[in-house]
C-alpha cells in the first residue's frame, strides 16, 4: 500500500478477523452507555425483569443497566464500515464506534446515507494530491472509498449528465474544516473542469476562482479558541458550467459577517486577519500613507499582537495583493480598501469623556478624528459635530442633541462595524464581477454552502437563532430529499411502503421562527416590537409568550429570568435564548449624519460604499436609554437584519431546492486541536447537531439494509439448505423460498426486483444464526475428522505390532541357525549359483520388448499425425485461396462505398454550415431580446423606486400625525392621572387607617392560632415518626416478598419454555445430523471417483507432452527454411522494384496509354454522376422508409402505451391487495399480542385483587382498634393541652404587665421593641414545648427511660426559665410582677412533673397498642406535610417581599445621600461665591489706590520733568521707577481678569447648581409619590396573602374531607373493576372463536391472492411478446382484457370479505379498547388520589412554617408602620403643594388645548388632502405597473419561444455532427478492414509456400520462381498484369481522399509478390 493508500482503504485482513468472529458469535456483546467514554463494549450475562448484568468487555466490570439503555453490537462482518447506512444495527452507540475506529486507522471520511462525514484529522494528510484527483476522476461513488473528491465527482457527472444543476452542503462548528473542504471541492472542479487545453489565457478564470479564497479568508475569517483560521460568515459559492463542462464563471453570496469581531474580541481571540496583515507586512511608505501605528495602540485590538503558530503574516500579505493582482482589482482600490481598514483601527481610538458638571460628552484629544477624516476624505470639525451634537429632526425642524459619553462611544462602534460590513460587501462583489466576466453563457451550476452548523452555547442570543433557523431549513432539505430518494428506490423495486415526507417534522419548529401571521413567528414579533414607539425587549418576550405560549416546540425556561427569556425545541435540542439587545441588533441603528458625510466623501471608494443613505436607520429613532433595548422608533423605510436575512435564507433555499445537494458535515474530534484524539460526547453533540442521527432514525424507519439476490443466497443459503431444490433457479424465486424457509416476519422485510429489503437488526440475526450454523458444522467435521485420524493411527499401530512379531520370529530363528555349519555353507554356497541370475536376465530382455513395442506405437501414431496435419494443411490452402480471390472482391466494393460516403460527407458539411449560419443568427437575435429586456427590467426598477419615495413620504406623515395624536392624548391622560391621583390619596389615608386597626386584630387572631397549631404539632410528632419507621420496614418486607414470587413464577414459565424449546431444536439437531453423515458419504465417494479422473488426466497430459517436444523440433526446421525463403522474396522483390520503373517509363511515353487514360476519367465522372443520381434517389427511398417506420413505430408505440397502462392498473391493484392483506396480517398479530398481554394482565389483577381484599380485611379491623385506642389517647393529650394551655395564660399574664409598666417609661418606638422581645421569649417556650414532646417520643419509644427522659426535660424547662427570668430583669428592670409569675410557674412544673410520674404507668400501655395507631397517623402525616408546603409557600412570598423592602429602603437612602451631597455641593459653591466676591471687591479697591497712586507719580513725573533743575540727577532712577509701576500695572491687569473669568464661572456654576437643585427636588418628589404608591400596593398585596391564606386554609379541610369521600369511591370502583375484568374475559373467549375464523379465512385470501400473481407474471410474459409481433399482441389484448375482468370480479370478492373481517375485528377492537380505558382511568384515578394525598401532607407543613414568617413580619410590619406615618405627614404637606401647581397647570392646559387645536385642524386637513392626491398617483402608478408586468410577460414567453428553437436547432447540430462522427468512423473501420484484409492476402501467400517448399526439393522450387519471373515479364510488356488496375484505384482515392491516404496506398505493390 501507499502512503495515500493507509489514509483511504480500509485493511479487510485486520477487519475479517474469524476470532474477531468468533468472540462475537460466543459472547453477546451489546454498547452500554458511559460516562467516560460514551459507549462501552459488554457481555450480557444475566437478564433481570427490567434491568440486565453486563460485563464491561475492557475492565471485566460487572455492572447493572436498564433494558433501554443496552443498544445492539453490529458483527465484525461491518467493523470500518465505508457507508453507515449498512449497519444492521443502526444505533448512536454503533455510529460513534465506527468513526472512532475510522478516525484512529487514519480514515477521516465515511459516508452515512447521503451525508459525507468528516473528521477534522488535525494534521496535513497525503489525500489531496494530483495523482489522487486523477484516480478519483469520472469513477462512481461505489467504486471509490469515501473522499470530499468522490462527492463532487459525483455532483459533477450528474450535473454532466442529467443536465441538473447540484450543490455541495458543507455545515459544521468553527475549527471542524468547512473551509478546507470547500477549498478542496474548488480545487478538484478547477482540475477537472478547466478550459485551458484549449484556450490561450491558460485557464485565468481558474486561477482567479482559486484566489478568491485567500482574500475572503484575510477579510472575513480569524483566530478563535477552537480554530486558528475560523469563517466569521457564511458563504453560497457558485460555479457556472458551460455545455461541455467547462467552467465559465462563479458567483459568490455571503451571510451572517460577525462585524462585532472589528471592534471587540474575546481573551486569546483576533479580529479579522487583514488588520494584523497590514500591521506587519505594510512598508514604510504604505504606513505613512494609511497612518499605521504599533498593535498596542489600537484600543479595538483587544489583546494586541496574538500570532498564530506557522504563519507569518507578512508572507500572507504579500499574497493577499498578489491575489488582488489576480483578480484584477486596480491598485486605487487596494488603497481604499486599506485605508478604510485603517479608518477603522482608527475609530477605536476616539476617546470621549463627560463633561465636568453635565452628562454631556466631549473630545478632549481630536488627534484620532483627524486621522479618521484623512483617511475617509471628512472635514474634522463636521465629523466631531455630528458625532457630539447630531442634528436631529422634531416635528419639521432640526435640533442639535447633545450626546452623552456612552452614546458617543456606541455611535463610534456602530459606525466602526458598518463600514467594515460594507467593504465586505464591496469585496464581495467585486470578487464576483472579476469572474464573471466572461461572455461563454452558463448552461449549469454547482453551488457549494459553506456555513455555521448548529449552535447551543450557555448564553444563545439573536445569531444563534439566526444561524439554528438555516440549519432547521437545512436540515428540512436533506429529510425531503432522502424522503425523494426512499421512494424512488422503493418504487423502482416494486415494494409497498407508506411513505413519509420526513421534512414535514421540522415544519412546526420553522414556522415558529418564520411564520408572518395568526399567529406571528419570533422574527415577525421582533419586526413589528422594531416599528412601535417605547418597545422593550421585556415587552418583546411578553408578547412572544403572548402568542406562542402554546405552540409545542416552545417552552418557557427552566432557568431563572436573568439566564434565558425563553426556548424553542429544535431537531438537534432544546435551546435557551436570551433576548438582550436584540430589537438594536435587529434594527443595526447608524448615526445618520455621520453617514450623511461619508456619502459626500472626497474619497470615491467611500463615497461609493455609502450610497445607500436612505435606508439606514438613523440613531434618532432610537432613544438610548440606561436599559438596554428601551427603543423609541419611528416608522420608516428601512429594513430590519432579520427580514433581509429572511430573504436571503428564502432565495439560498430556492435555489438548493432546485439542485441536486449533496451533504457534508465536518465535526471536530476534540478542543484541543490534538491528532488522534476524540472526544465521545463531543462528536455525539455534533452527530446530533448536524443531523446525522436524524438521517439514521429516518433509515431505521424503513428499510435500511439491502442486498443483491445472488449474495443473499451465496451467505445464508447454508441457514436453509434443504429449501432450494436441485437444478437452476432464478434469484427472486431462491430467496422467496429461503426467507419462508427462515420464517421470518413479514414486517421486517420487502422482496424487490433485484435486492432484499431488510429492517434494522435483521441481518445481525440472520449473522448470529449464520455463525452458530458454521460452527456446528465445523464441530462435526473437527470430529469426523478426529475419528478418522484416530481410526488411521489405530490400523497403522496394528501393523506395527504384526511387523515386529515377524521380526522377533525371524530374529528368533536367526540366533538359533547363525552357529549351525551347514547353514553357513549354505549361505555362501546360494550366491554361486546361476538359477538366480538367470531370472534377473529374463527380466531385463522382458523390459527391453516392452520398451521396443511402446517406441513402434510412438512411432505409429506420429505418423497418422502427420498424414492428418498434412491433409488439413491443403485444405486450409484450399480454402485460403477462396478467401483471397473473396476479399479481392470486397476491397472494390468498399473503395466504391467509400468515394460515396466522400460525397455525403460534404453535402452534410454544407448543410452544417448553413446551420451554423442560423444558429449565429438566431444567437444575435436572443442577445437583442435580452438587451431589450434588460431595459425594461431597469425601467421596472425606476418605476419601483419612484414608488418606495412615495411611500416613504406617506408614511412618515402618518407618522407625524401619529405622534401628535399620542400627545394629545398623553396630555389629557396626564390630566386624568392627576385628578385621579388627588382623589385616590384622600381615600387611600382613610383607608390605610382602617386596615391598620384590622391588620392589628388580625394579627392577634393569627398569633392565638398559630400557637395552637404548634401544640398540636409538637404532639403528633412523636407518635408519627414511630409510625412512619414501622410502616417503612413492613412495606418493604411486603415489596420483597411480591418481587421474588414474582420473579420465581417468570423464571418457572421462561425455564419451561426453554425446555421444550431445547426439545425440539434436539430433535432438529439430530435429523439434521442425519442428513449431513447421508450427504458426507455421498462426498467421499465423489472424491474417490474425482482421483481416479485425475490420475487417467494427468497420464494423458505427459503423453501430449511429448508430442508438443517433437512438434517443436519440427517447427524449428521450418522456420530455418522460412529464413531461406524469405532472402530469396528479398531478391525477386528487387528484381520486380527494376521491372516497375521501366514500366512506368513505358506508360509515360505512350499517347495510347494517355488516351486510355482519358477515357477512363470520362468513365470514371460519369460513374460517379449515376452514383449521385441513385445515391439522390436512394435518400429518397430512405425517407419514405423511415416516414413508414415512425407511422409503423408510433401504432407500436401506442398499442405499447395501452399495454403498459393495463399493467399499471393490475399492478396497482395487486399492491391494494398485498398492502391490504400486509395491513390485515399486522392487525391478527396485534390482536395476538394484545390476547396474550391481555391473559397475562388479567391473571396478574386476580392476584392483586386476591392481595388487597386480604389487605383490606386487615386494614378495617386495625382501624376499628386503632380507632379506640385513639380515642382514649386524645382524652389524656386533651387533659395535657389545658394544663398547658393555663400555663400560657399565666405567662401572658406576666408579660401584659410588664409591658404596661414599661409603656409609662418609654415611647411607642420602645413599646414596639418590648412586643418583638416577647415574641422572642414566646418562641423560646414553644421551642422547650417542642422539647417536652420530644422527650414524651422518647417514652414511647423505650419504657426503661421513661422517668429519666422527663427529669432531663424538668431540669431544661428550668435553665431555659431561668434564662428567660435573667432577660424579664434585664429588660423590665426590677418588676416584682415578674417574680410572682416565677414562683406560680415553677410551682405548675412540680405538680406537672407529679402528673408525669403519674402517667408513666399509662404511657407502658400505650407502648402496646402503638402499633395499631400507625394508619391513622398517616393521614395526619399527610395533613402535616401539606401544611408544610403552605408554610414553605408563605416564607418563600415573604422572602421577596423582605427583599422588596429591603431594596426600596437603599433606594431611599441612596436618595437622601444624593440630595444631602447635592445640597452640602451648592453650600460649598455659594460659600466659594461669596469669598470670590470679597476678593473681587478687596481687589478693587487695591486697584483704586492703584490708579490712585499713578495719578500722583504722573504729576510729579510732571513736576520733574518741569523743574529742569534736578533733571540731570535722577532720570535714570525715574525710568527705572516707570518700568516697574508699567510692569505692576500689567501685572495688576492679568489678575483683574483672571478674577472676572472666575467670577463668571462662578455665577454659571451658581445657575448650574440652581437648575439640578430644582432638578433634584422635582426628582425628589416624584421619587416619593412613587414610593407611596409602591407601600400602599404592597399594603394592598400583604392583605390579600393574608386573605388567600386564610382561603387556603378553608380549602384544605375541603381537601381532607373529599380525601376520605375518594378512598370510599376507590373501593367501591375496585369492586367495579372486578365485575369488568369478568367481562372481559368473556369477551376474549368470544374474540378468540372469531379470530380462528377470520385466520381460516385470510388463509383462502392467501391462497386467491397466489393464483392472481401466477396469472399476473403470465400475462407480463405475453406483453412481452407482444413487442415483438403486432398481430399476436392484439390477440393477447383481448385475452388480458378477459383476465382483468376476472380478476377484478376475484378483488371485489376479496373486498366484500375483507370489509366483513374488518367490521368483526373492529367490533373486537372496540370493546378490547373498552376494556383498557376503563382499566386505565381506574389507575390514573388512583395516581391523583396518592398525589392528592401527598400535596395535602405537603400544605400541611407549609402552612406552619407560614404561619411562624407571618408572626415575623407583622413586628416588622408594625415598625415600618411607625416610620411610614411620619413620611405620611411629609407627603401630605407635599401633596398641599402639587394641588396648586395641578391648579395652575390645569389653567394653562386649557388654555394650549385652544390654541393647538385650531392649528392641528388646519394641518390634519392639509396632510388629508396630500394623502388623497398622493393615493390617486399611486392607483395610476400600479396601473401602470401592471401594464408593464403584462408587456414583459409577453416579451418573456416570445423568448422562452425563441429559446426553445434554439434549443430544438441546436440538437439538431448535435445530431448531424454525431452522424458526421459516426460516418468517419466508419470510414476508418474500412480503411482498417482494407488493411487487414492486405495483411491476411500476405499471410495466406505466405502458407501457400511454406507448403509448396515442404512438397518440392530446393531445385524444383528455384526452376518454378524463373519461370515465374520470366512469365511476369511477359505479363507486363503485355500490359495484362493488375498493377494498372490498382494504380487507377489509388488515383481515384487520391482525388477523394486526402494526401496522407495516397502516400499509404503507393507502396502497397511492394507487399504482394510473396
Amino acid at each position: 500500500m501507499s502512503a495515500a493508500d493507509k489514509f483511504l482503504y480500509v485493511d479487510r485482513n485486520m477487519v475479517n478477523n474469524p476470532l474477531a468472529q468468533a468472540d462475537w458469535a460466543t459472547k453477546k456483546l451489546v454498547w452500554v452507555p458511559s460516562e467516560r467514554l460514551g459507549f462501552e463494549a459488554g457481555c450480557v450475562k444475566e437478564e433481570r425483569g427490567d434491568e440486565c448484568v453486563v460485563e464491561l468487555a475492557d475492565s471485566g466490570k460487572k455492572i447493572s443497566v436498564n433494558k433501554d439503555d443496552i443498544q445492539k453490537m453490529n458483527p465484525p462482518k461491518f467493523s470500518k464500515v465505508e457507508d453507515m447506512a449498512e449497519l444492521t444495527c443502526l444505533n448512536e452507540a454503533s455510529v460513534l464506534h465506527n468513526l472512532k475506529e475510522r478516525y484512529y486507522s487514519g480514515l477521516i471520511y465515511t459516508y452515512s446515507g447521503l451525508f459525507c462525514v468528516v473528521i477534522n484529522p488535525y494534521k496535513n494528510l497525503p489525500i489531496y494530491s494530483e495523482e489522487i484527483v486523477d484516480m478519483y476522476k469520472g469513477k462512481k461513488r461505489h467504486e471509490m472509498p469515501p473522499h470530499i473528491y468522490a462527492i463532487t465527482d459525483t455532483s459533477y457527472r450528474s450535473m454532466m449528465q442529467d443536465r441538473e444543476d447540484q450543490s455541495i452542503l458543507c455545515t459544521g462548528e468553527s475549527g471542524a474544516g468547512k473551509t478546507e473542504n470547500t477549498k478542496k471541492v474548488i480545487q478538484y472542479l478547477a482540475h477537472v473542469a478547466s478550459s485551458h487545453k484549449t484556450k490561450k489565457d491558460q485557464g485565468e478564470l481558474e486561477k482567479q476562482l482559486l484566489q478568491a479564497n485567500p482574500i475572503l479568508e484575510a477579510f472575513g475569517n480569524g483566530k478563535t479558541v477552537k480554530n486558528d483560521n475560523s469563517s466569521r460568515f457564511g458563504k453560497f459559492i457558485r460555479i457556472n458550467f458551460d455545455v461541455n463542462g467547462y467552467i465559465v464563471g462563479a458567483n459568490i453570496e455571503t451571510y451572517l459577517l460577525e462585524k462585532s469581531r472589528a471592534i471587540r474580541q474575546a481573551k486569546d481571540e483576533r479580529t479579522f486577519h487583514i488588520f494584523y496583515y497590514l500591521l506587519t507586512g505594510a512598508g514604510d511608505k504604505l504606513r505613512n500613507e494609511l497612518l499605521l501605528e504599533n498593535y498596542n495602540n489600537y484600543r479595538f485590538l483587544s489583546n494586541g499582537n496574538v500570532t498564530i503558530p506557522g504563519q507569518q503574516d507578512k508572507d500572507l500579505f504579500t499574497e493577499t495583493l498578489e491575489a488582488f493582482r489576480i483578480m484584477s482589482i486596480p491598485e486605487d482600490e487596494q488603497i481604499g480598501l486599506l485605508k478604510v481598514v485603517a479608518s477603522v483601527l482608527q475609530l477605536g481610538n476616539m476617546s470621549f469623556k463627560k463633561e465636568r458638571h453635565t452628562d454631556q460628552a466631549s473630545m478632549p484629544d481630536d488627534t484620532a478624528a483627524q486621522k479618521v477624516c484623512h483617511l475617509m476624505g471628512m472635514n474634522v470639525t463636521d465629523f466631531t459635530r455630528a458625532i457630539l451634537s447630531p442634528r436631529i429632526k422634531v416635528g419639521r425642524d432640526f435640533v442639535q442633541k447633545a450626546q452623552t459619553q456612552e452614546q458617543a462611544e456606541f455611535a463610534v462602534e456602530a459606525l466602526a462595524k458598518a463600514t467594515y460590513e460594507r467593504m465586505f460587501r464591496w469585496l464581495v462583489m467585486r470578487i464576483n464581477k472579476a469572474l464573471d466576466k466572461t461572455k461563454r453563457q452558463g448552461a449549469s451550476f454547482i453551488g457549494i454552502l459553506d456555513i455555521a452548523g448548529f449552535e447551543i452555547f450557555e448564553l444563545n442570543s439573536f445569531e444563534q437563532l439566526c444561524i439554528n433557523y438555516t440549519n432547521e431549513k437545512l436540515q428540512q432539505l436533506f429529510n425531503h430529499t432522502m424522503f425523494i430518494l426512499e421512494q424512488e428506490e422503493y418504487q423502482r423495486e416494486g415494494i409497498e411502503w407508506s411513505f413519509i415526507d420526513f421534512g414535514l417534522d421540522l415544519q412546526p419548529c420553522i414556522e415558529l421562527i418564520e411564520k408572518p401571521a395568526s399567529p406571528p413567528g419570533i422574527l415577525a414579533l421582533l419586526d413589528e416590537e422594531c416599528w412601535f414607539p417605547k418597545a422593550t425587549d421585556k415587552s418583546f418576550v411578553e408578547k412572544v409568550l403572548q402568542e406562542q405560549g402554546t405552540h409545542p416546540k416552545f417552552f418557557k425556561p427552566k432557568k431563572l429570568k436573568d439566564e434565558a427569556d425563553f426556548c424553542i425545541i429544535h431537531y438537534a435540542g432544546k435551546v435557551d435564548y436570551k433576548a438582550d439587545e436584540w430589537l438594536m441588533k435587529n434594527m443595526d441603528p447608524l448615526n445618520d449624519n455621520v453617514a450623511s458625510l461619508l456619502n459626500q466623501s472626497t474619497d470615491k471608494f467611500v463615497s461609493e460604499l455609502w450610497k445607500d443613505v436612505d435606508r439606514i436607520v438613523g440613531l434618532d429613532k432610537v432613544s438610548m436609554s440606561d436599559m438596554p433595548g428601551a427603543f423609541k422608533t419611528r416608522k420608516g423605510m428601512f429594513r430590519t437584519v432579520g427580514q433581509l436575512y429572511k430573504e436571503q435564507l428564502s432565495k439560498l433555499m430556492a435555489t438548493l431546492r432546485n439542485t441536486n445537494p449533496n451533504f457534508v458535515r465536518c465535526i471536530i474530534p476534540n478542543h484541543e486541536k490534538k491528532a488522534g484524539k476524540l472526544d465521545p460526547h463531543l462528536v455525539l453533540d455534533q452527530l446530533r447537531c448536524n443531523g446525522v442521527l436524524e438521517g439514521i432514525r429516518i433509515c431505521r424507519q424503513g428499510f435500511p439494509n439491502r442486498i443483491v439476490f445472488q449474495e443473499f443466497r451465496q451467505r445464508y443459503e447454508i441457514l436453509t439448505p434443504n429449501a432450494i431444490p436441485k437444478g437452476f433457479m432464478d434469484g427472486k424465486q431462491a430467496c422467496v423460498l429461503m426467507i419462508k424457509s427462515l420464517e421470518l416476519d413479514p414486517n421486517l422485510f420487502r422482496i424487490g426486483q433485484s435486492k432484499v429489503f431488510f429492517r434494522a437488526g435483521v441481518l445481525a440475526h440472520l449473522e448470529e444464526e449464520r455463525d452458530m450454523k458454521i460452527t456446528d458444522i465445523i464441530i462435526s467435521f473437527q470430529a469426523w475428522c478426529r475419528g478418522y485420524v484416530a481410526r488411521k493411527a489405530f490400523a497403522k499401530r496394528q501393523q506395527q505390532l504384526t511387523a515386529m512379531k515377524v521380526i522377533q520370529r525371524n530374529c528368533a530363528a536367526y540366533l538359533k541357525l547363525r552357529n549351525w555349519q551347514w547353514w553357513r555353507l549354505f549361505t555362501k554356497v546360494k550366491p554361486l549359483l546361476q538359477v538366480s541370475r538367470q531370472e534377473e536376465e529374463m527380466q531385463a530382455k522382458d523390459d527391453e520388448l516392452v520398451k521396443v513395442k511402446e517406441k513402434h506405437l510412438y512411432a505409429e501414431q506420429q505418423l497418422q499425425e502427420m498424414e492428418e496435419k498434412q491433409h488439413q494443411l491443403s485444405a486450409e490452402k484450399m480454402a485460403l485461396q477462396e478467401q483471397l480471390q473473396a476479399e479481392t472482391e470486397l476491397c472494390a466494393e468498399a473503395e466504391e462505398m467509400r468515394a460515396r460516403l466522400a460525397a455525403r460527407k460534404q453535402e452534410l458539411e454544407e448543410i452544417l454550415h448553413d446551420l451554423e449560419a442560423r444558429v449565429e443568427e438566431e444567437e444575435e437575435r436572443a442577445s437583442q431580446l435580452q438587451t431589450e429586456k434588460k431595459k425594461m427590467q431597469q425601467n421596472i426598477g425606476d418605476l419601483e423606486q419612484q414608488l418606495d419615495e412615495e411611500e416613504a413620504a406617506r408614511q412618515k406623515l402618518q407618522l407625524e400625525k401619529v405622534t401628535l395624536e399620542a400627545k394629545m392624548k398623553k396630555i389629557e391622560e396626564d390630566v386624568m392621572v392627576l385628578d385621579d391621583q388627588n382623589n385616590k390619596l384622600m381615600k387611600e389615608k382613610k383607608l390605610m387607617e382602617e386596615r391598620i386597626s384590622e391588620f392589628t386584630t388580625n394579627l392577634t387572631e393569627e398569633e392565638e392560632k398559630s400557637k395552637s397549631l404548634q401544640k398540636l404539632k409538637t404532639k403528633h410528632e412523636a407518635m408519627i415518626t414511630d409510625l412512619e419507621d414501622r410502616l417503612r420496614r413492613e412495606e418493604k418486607q411486603r415489596q420483597e416478598l411480591e418481587k421474588n414470587r414474582r420473579k420465581l413464577d417468570g423464571d418457572f414459565n421462561e425455564i419451561h419454555d426453554q425446555i421444550a424449546e431445547l426439545q425440539a431444536q434436539i430433535a432438529e439437531l439430530r435429523a439434521q445430523l442425519a442428513k449431513k453423515e447421508e450427504e458426507l458419504q455421498a462426498a467421499l465417494a465423489r472424491i474417490e471417483e474425482e482421483a481416479a479422473q485425475k490420475n487417467l488426466a494427468q497420464k494423458k497430459i505427459r503423453e501430449m507432452e511429448a508430442q508438443l517436444s517433437e512438434l517443436q523440433e519440427d517447427l524449428e526446421l521450418e522456420k530455418q527454411a522460412r529464413t531461406k525463403a524469405e532472402k530469396h522474396r528479398r531478391d525477386l522483390g528487387e528484381e520486380l522494384e527494376a521491372l516497375k520503373t521501366e514500366l512506368e517509363d513505358t506508360l509515360d511515353s505512350t499517347a495510347a496509354q494517355q488516351e486510355l487514360r482519358t477515357k477512363r476519367e470520362t468513365e470514371v465522372a460519369h460513374l460517379k454522376r449515376t452514383l449521385d443520381d441513385e445515391a439522390k434517389v436512394h435518400e429518397q427511398q430512405l425517407v419514405e422508409v423511415r416516414q413508414k417506420h415512425a407511422q409503423a413505430f408510433d401504432e407500436l408505440n401506442e398499442q405499447l402505451e395501452q399495454a403498459k397502462r393495463n399493467k399499471v392498473s393490475m399492478e396497482k391493484a395487486k399492491q391494494a391487495l398485498e398492502s391490504e392483506r400486509n395491513e390485515l396480517a399486522i392487525e391478527m398479530q396485534t390482536l395476538m399480542q394484545g390476547k396474550g398481554d391481555s391473559e397475562h394482565r388479567r391473571k396478574k389483577a386476580e392476584a392483586q385483587v386476591q392481595e388487597l381484599q386480604l389487605k383490606h380485611s386487615e386494614s378495617e379491623r386495625q382501624r376499628l382498634e386503632q380507632a379506640e385506642k385513639l380515642a382514649k389517647v386524645q382524652a389524656e393529650l386533651e387533659h395535657v393541652t389545658t394544663v398547658l394551655s393555663d400555663l400560657e395564660g399565666k405567662s401572658i399574664k406576666a408579660t401584659k404587665d410588664c409591658s404596661a409598666v414599661e409603656s409609662q417609661l418609654q415611647d411607642v418606638q420602645e413599646l414596639l421593641q418590648e412586643e418583638t422581645r416577647q415574641k422572642l421569649s414566646n418562641s423560646t417556650r414553644l421551642r422547650q414545648l417542642e422539647d417536652e414532646q420530644n422527650v414524651l417520643r422518647e417514652q414511647l419509644e423505650e419504657e426503661e427511660e421513661a422517668k429519666r427522659n422527663v427529669e432531663k426535660q424538668l431540669q431544661t424547662v428550668q435553665a431555659q426559665f431561668l434564662e428567660m427570668k435573667k432577660k424579664v430583669e434585664q429588660d423590665a428592670g426590677c418588676l416584682e410582677t415578674a417574680e410572682e409569675g416565677k414562683k406560680r410557674l415553677q410551682r405548675d412544673l412540680e405538680g406537672l412533673s407529679q402528673r408525669m410520674d403519674e402517667k408513666c404507668s399509662a404511657f407502658e400501655k400505650l407502648d402496646k397498642t402503638k402499633t395499631r395507631l400507625q394508619q391513622e397517623l398517616d393521614d395526619m402525616l399527610v395533613d402535616q406535610d401539606h401544611l408544610r408546603q403552605i408554610v414553605s409557600n408563605l416564607e418563600k412570598k415573604q422572602k421577596k417581599f423582605d427583599q422588596m423592602l429591603a431594596e426600596e429602603k437603599t433606594i431611599s437612602a441612596r436618595y437622601a445621600e444624593e440630595r444631602d451631597k447635592a445640597e452640602a455641593e451648592a453650600r460649598e459653591k455659594e460659600t466659594r461665591a461669596l469669598a470670590l466676591t470679597r476678593e473681587l471687591d478687596s481687589l478693587m479697591d487695591i486697584k483704586d489706590e492703584v490708579d490712585r497712586n499713578n495719578k500722583l507719580l504722573r504729576a510729579e513725573m510732571e513736576d520733574l520733568v518741569s523743574s529742569k533743575d534736578d533733571v540731570g540727577k535722577s532720570v535714570h532712577e525715574l525710568e527705572k521707577a516707570k518700568r516697574a509701576m508699567e510692569q505692576q500695572l500689567e501685572e495688576m491687569k492679568t489678575q483683574l481678569e483672571e478674577l472676572e473669568d472666575e467670577l463668571q464661572g462662578t455665577e454659571d456654576a451658581k445657575l448650574r447648581l440652581e437648575v439640578n437643585m430644582q432638578a433634584m427636588k422635582a426628582q425628589y418628589e416624584r421619587d416619593l409619590s412613587g414610593r407611596d404608591e409602591m407601600g400602599e400596593e404592597k399594603k394592598r398585596a400583604l392583605v390579600k396573602q393574608v386573605r388567600e391564606m386564610e382561603m387556603e386554609l378553608e380549602d384544605e379541610r375541603k381537601q381532607r374531607s373529599a380525601a376520605v369521600a375518594g378512598r370510599k369511591k376507590l373501593e367501591l370502583d375496585l369492586k367495579e373493576l372486578e365485575a369488568g375484568i369478568d367481562m372481559a374475559n368473556k369477551n376474549r373467549d368470544e374474540a378468540l372463536k372469531q379470530l380462528k375464523k377470520i385466520q381460516a379465512q385470510m388463509k383462502d385470501l392467501i391462497r386467491e391472492l397466489e393464483d392472481t400473481r401466477m396469472s399476473r407474471e403470465e400475462i407480463l410474459a405475453q406483453s412481452k411478446e407482444t413487442e415483438k409481433k403486432l398481430k399476436g399482441m392484439e390477440a393477447e389484448m383481448i385475452q388480458m382484457q378477459e383476465e382483468l375482468a376476472a380478476a377484478e370480479r376475484v378483488k371485489r370478492q376479496a373486498q366484500q370479505e375483507r370489509d366483513e373481517l374488518q367490521d368483526e375485528i373492529n367490533n373486537q377492537a372496540t370493546k378490547n379498547a373498552q376494556v383498557v380505558e376503563e382499566r386505565r382511568r381506574l389507575e390514573a384515578r388512583i395516581a391523583q388520589l396518592e398525589e392528592e394525598l401527598e400535596e395535602e401532607q405537603c400544605t400541611t407543613e407549609l402552612t406552619n412554617d407560614r404561619l411562624k414568617k407571618a408572626v415575623l413580619q407583622t413586628d416588622q410590619m408594625n415598625v415600618e408602620l411607625t416610620a411610614e406615618r411620619s413620611t405620611c405627614q411629609r407627603v401630605e404637606g407635599a401633596r398641599c403643594q402639587l394641588e396648586r401647581q395641578n391648579k395652575e397647570l390645569k389653567l394653562k392646559l386649557q388654555e394650549l388645548e385652544g390654541t393647538v387645536k385650531s392649528k392641528y385642524k388646519a394641518n390634519m386637513a392639509a396632510l388629508e388632502s396630500k394623502i388623497a392626491a398622493l393615493e390617486e398617483q399611486l392607483d395610476m402608478e400600479t396601473r401602470e405597473r401592471q401594464g408593464a408586468t403584462k408587456i414583459v410577460r409577453r416579451t418573456e414567453k416570445k423568448l422562452k419561444e425563441f429559446i426553445l428553437q434554439v434549443d430544438d436547432e441546436r440538437r439538431n447540430t448535435e445530431q448531424y455532427k454525431d452522424q458526421v462522427d459516426k460516418l468517419n468512423s466508419r470510414m476508418k473501420q474500412l480503411k482498417r478492414q482494407l488493411e487487414e484484409a492486405e495483411e491476411e492476402a500476405q499471410r495466406a501467400n505466405g502458407l501457400r509456400r511454406k507448403l509448396q517448399r515442404e512438397l518440392e526439393d530446393a531445385t524444383e522450387s528455384a526452376d518454378v520462381m524463373n519461370r515465374e519471373v520470366t512469365t511476369l515479364k511477359n505479363k507486363l510488356r503485355r500490359g495484362d498484369f493488375p498493377f494498372t488496375v490498382r494504380r487507377t484505384v489509388t488515383r481515384q482515392g487520391i482525388e477523394s481522399d486526402e494526401d496522407s491516404e495516397s502516400k499509404s496506398e503507393i507502396p502497397e505493390p511492394e507487399r504482394k509478390p510473396e
